[in-house]
């Protein structure tokens, strides 16, 4: 202790840092059991139980965000996780390094943009005078297809550009397990006759398996958690019934609205669950994967 002090004075900013920005601001979950009015403040509210909880279920818009953040947080861990591996697989076939160095930095870089950034891309490029309508159009001579405004097209865009902006990511950690692969379990099943994909089959996705469900079940933690950032800049009115999720649905009940109750109740429990959810990916991963943090 005494020959430390130096490293645990060093710890204080961190430890105050951490107190009054994330321990702080969670007296507002009192929120979630008052009627609350922002003149009365949190002393001067009522309380009024576990009401703002029964509400989640009683407002069909409450329940369809849920439903939507089901929808595309499930369809993007899933397409997350294949699409990385495919390329990681493709791209370790590879031979040339410079195509292959060239390949990995241009799907690596837009991992670096910002949802905003993203977003004003998309709306130029989806919109009804965007290049991929033009290209449609010129093709097919079909009218135009408002993309982001329509409510069946929308949690599709929003899946397929979240992938195009994190594929390359997540790609770089399959790459590294494919280069811990021992050589010689190739050169084995070279000599044993086995073709190119017959060593992919045998050798390298056995390999790779372990880190996959490692990978897929701590996910399962982020099953409620559909992107904020992402959604936030690309939904609009139109798509409010497929799109909205349970994020924005609290910004805009609570903050637009005025239900700062009903609002913060709704964060605690999608919070709430995702906490057990984590829970029991960490013990699935430990179980299944032997990987542990503690």
């Amino acid at each position: 202790m005494k020959k430390s002090w130096p490293l645990y004075v060093l710890c204080i900013p961190a430890f105050v840092f951490v107190c009054i920005f994330s321990y702080g601001p969670m007296v507002g979950l009192l929120m979630a059991f008052q009627d609350y009015k922002p003149w009365l403040g949190i002393t001067g509210s009522r309380w009024i139980g576990l009401d703002n909880f029964e509400r989640i279920f009683q407002y069909k818009e409450a329940t369809q965000a849920i439903v939507n953040t089901l929808i595309i947080a499930v369809s993007k861990i899933i397409v997350g996780i294949i699409v990385p591996i495919v390329m990681a697989i493709l791209l370790s076939e590879i031979r040339n390094m410079g195509i292959k160095k060239s390949v990995q930095t241009l799907v690596y870089l837009p991992h670096f943009l910002s949802w905003v950034t993203v977003a004003g891309l998309m709306i130029d490029i989806l919109g009804l005078d965007g290049g991929i309508n033009h290209i449609l159009t010129q093709i097919f001579g079909n009218d135009p297809i408002y993309f982001l405004g329509d409510p069946d097209l929308f949690r599709f865009t929003v899946v397929i550009s979240d992938v195009w902006k994190s594929f390359g990511f997540g790609m770089i950690v399959y790459l590294a397990t494919i280069a811990g692969i021992n050589p010689s379990y190739y050169e084995a099943a070279e000599i044993d006759g086995a073709t190119r994909r017959q060593q992919i089959r045998y050798v390298t996705l056995p390999s790779m398996l372990p880190m996959i469900i490692v990978i897929s079940t701590l996910s399962l933690g982020n099953i409620l958690d559909a992107g904020f950032d992402q959604v936030f800049n690309l939904y609009n009115p139109l798509v409010y019934s497929t799109g909205d999720i349970i994020d924005t649905y609290v910004y805009r009940s609570s903050l637009l609205n005025g239900q700062y109750g009903f609002g913060t109740a709704v964060g605690l429990f999608k919070s709430g669950i995702s906490l057990i959810l984590i829970v029991v990916s960490y013990r699935l991963a430990y179980k299944y994967a032997n990987y542990k943090i503690f």
